[in-house]
Order: structure tokens, then C-alpha cells, then sequence
């Protein structure tokens, strides 16, 4: 997954910190589309689950997940009511900073999402395909092999009033 920029490519994790770097948030929606502001809290939401995503990409095996998990809901949970608006936005700005530096080097990707492992491998079944079954296996659906000959019919009916019959070969 790689964007263009200035004639080199660029990984969306670079960019990401670009975006950091900016002061930006590491949101999907970009700075100049989005059509409302983003709360404290909700970039507090936005780090504690960067962080989380961080820990997955670490921890594959399970209950030492949800152990860092429960120490870093920990760790939010002991900031949670402060009323310094100064502090807090330099408390959240020095844990992007902490993320970045101790950020794991392949980050965790769903395999069916874009980037991960299976993206883009959804076996695509043709509907010629039902035209190779053998006989034996067609007679197990009759309802289903039925309505697809009475449909495939009535499409080549379609075809022909609106193509007009075939009636020369272009090769």
C-alpha cells in the first residue's frame, strides 16, 4: 500500500507520521475534508486505539495482549480526569511522541484487509461454471437448474431483441 508523491513512493505509515509530524491527527479522514471538529477526548480515543494496534502488532499470543491492554487502559484510566486543557494536550502529545518511538516495525493488518495477507483473494465463482457440473449433480437442485435454463433463455431472448440476432461471424 503505497501512495505517490513527488515522483516517490511513499508507504501510508510514512505518511502517517508525516502526518504526526504535522501535528495532524492520525485519522483516515484528511485535515481539509473534515466537516466538524475533533474533541479532546476523541483524540484521546484516537491514541489509546493506535496504541492498542500497537500492542496487536507485538503480541500475538492472546492473554499477553489483553495483560499490556489492561496495564494501558491503566495507564489512561490515571489521567482521565484532568481538568488542565494545557497539561492535557501536552500529555497527549507526549504519548504520540512515546508511540512513535516504541511504534512495532510491521504494524498488525487483518489479513482481509488492504495490505493484509488474504486481501484481494476472493475466489470469484463464474456462472458458467454451473454449466460444467455433471447431470448426476445438476438432478440434486432440480428447482435451481430449472429457473437457470428458463433464465439464461430468457436473457439470450433479451440480447437478441436488443442486438438483433447473430447472423455473421467477425473472425
Amino acid at each position: 500500500m503505497s501512495s505517490r508523491r513527488n515522483g516517490i513512493a511513499y508507504s501510508v505509515r510514512v505518511l502517517r507520521l508525516e502526518r504526526y509530524v504535522a501535528g495532524m491527527s492520525w485519522s483516515t479522514i484528511p485535515p481539509h475534508l473534515r466537516t466538524r471538529l475533533i474533541s479532546h477526548g476523541q483524540k484521546v480515543c484516537e491514541l489509546y486505539k493506535a496504541a492498542l494496534y500497537d500492542l496487536k502488532a507485538k503480541n500475538r499470543d492472546v492473554l499477553k495482549y489483553r495483560y499490556h491492554a489492561v496495564l494501558m487502559r491503566a495507564r489512561f484510566e490515571e489521567n482521565r480526569n484532568i481538568k488542565d486543557a494545557v497539561l492535557a494536550r501536552k500529555m497527549l502529545e507526549d504519548g504520540w511522541a512515546e508511540l512513535k518511538q516504541i511504534e512495532a516495525p510491521y504494524p498488525y493488518k487483518y489479513p482481509d484487509a488492504p495490505g493484509g495477507a488474504a486481501y484481494g483473494r476472493e475466489t470469484v465463482f463464474n456462472d458458467f461454471n454451473y454449466d460444467l457440473w455433471h447431470p448426476l449433480e445438476k438432478k440434486q437442485y432440480p428447482d435451481f437448474f430449472a429457473r437457470r435454463e428458463k433464465r439464461k433463455k430468457e436473457f439470450i431472448e433479451a440480447w437478441v431483441k436488443r442486438y438483433g440476432p447473430e447472423n455473421e461471424k467477425v473472425f
